[in-house]
C-alpha cells in the first residue's frame, strides 16, 4: 500500500497544495515562485527518493517569508500523514552530506515530539530571491507539524548556497532512512509501545 498524502492549506497570505509519496523514485513537480526554493525542494525529492508535487501561491510582493514558512507547515503535515502509525519503520535517520567545502549533518527522530535545533549560519542574506533567514522558519514549521525531532550541524563550510543545499539533501537522506522499514521491527520502535 502506497504511503502517500496530499494536503491543501489556504490562508489570506498563501495557497499551498503538497502531495508526497514516501516510496517513490524521486520525481518532483515544484512551483513556489522562488527559484532557489524550487531547487531545494527538487533536491529533497530526488535525494530522498520521494515523489513530490508542490504548488505554492504566496504574497511574494511582500517577501518570501510566508510562502516558505507555510510550505514548511504543509510539508510537515503531509509527512506525518504519509508516515501513518509508524509501525515497522526505523524511526531515526542521520546523514552527513558533503558538498564541496561544506559538510552538513542532519539527524532526526520521528518521535511525535517536535523539536528543532540548528547551528547553520548563512553569510549571505539571500540566495537568489530566497531569504536565508527563512531556512530556519521552514524547518521549524516542518518539525513542529511532522512531530519530528530535527537537528542540523554545520561541520564545515562557508558558501551559503552549499550550506543550504547540503542541508536539504542531508534532510532528505535522513528522512528516507527514518521512514524505511526494518523487518526486525514488529510494531513501533519504542520501549513505550507507541509513538
Amino acid at each position: 500500500m502506497a504511503r502517500a498524502a496530499e494536503i491543501r492549506r489556504t490562508t489570506g497570505e498563501t495557497d499551498i497544495q503538497i502531495r508526497l509519496e514516501l516510496d517513490g523514485i524521486g520525481m518532483a513537480n515544484i512551483s513556489t515562485g522562488i527559484g532557489f526554493f524550487d531547487h531545494m525542494l527538487d533536491a529533497f525529492a530526488r535525494h530522498g527518493f520521494f515523489d513530490l508535487d508542490v504548488s505554492v501561491k504566496g504574497d511574494l510582493d511582500v517577501d518570501t517569508h510566508h510562502s516558505v514558512e507555510d510550505a514548511g507547515i504543509v510539508l510537515g503535515q503531509v509527512i506525518a500523514k504519509a508516515v501513518g502509525d509508524k509501525r515497522g519503520i526505523r524511526r531515526y535517520g542521520s546523514f552527513a552530506l558533503p558538498m564541496d567545502e561544506t559538510l552538513v549533518l542532519c539527524s532526526l527522530d520521528l518521535s511525535g515530539r517536535p523539536y528543532y535545533s540548528s547551528d547553520l549560519v548563512f553569510g549571505a542574506e539571500r540566495i537568489g530571491s530566497f531569504e536565508t533567514e527563512t531556512f530556519h522558519e521552514f524547518f521549524l514549521a516542518l518539525a513542529n507539524q511532522a512531530g519530528m525531532n530535527l537537528h542540523f550541524r554545520l561541520l564545515g563550510g562557508t558558501n551559503s548556497h552549499h550550506i543550504a543545499e547540503a542541508a536539504f539533501k542531508a534532510f532528505a537522506k535522513a528522512l528516507d532512512e527514518a521512514v524505511s522499514y526494518d523487518p526486525r521491527i514488529q510494531d513501533v520502535l519504542s520501549t513505550k509501545g507507541s509513538l
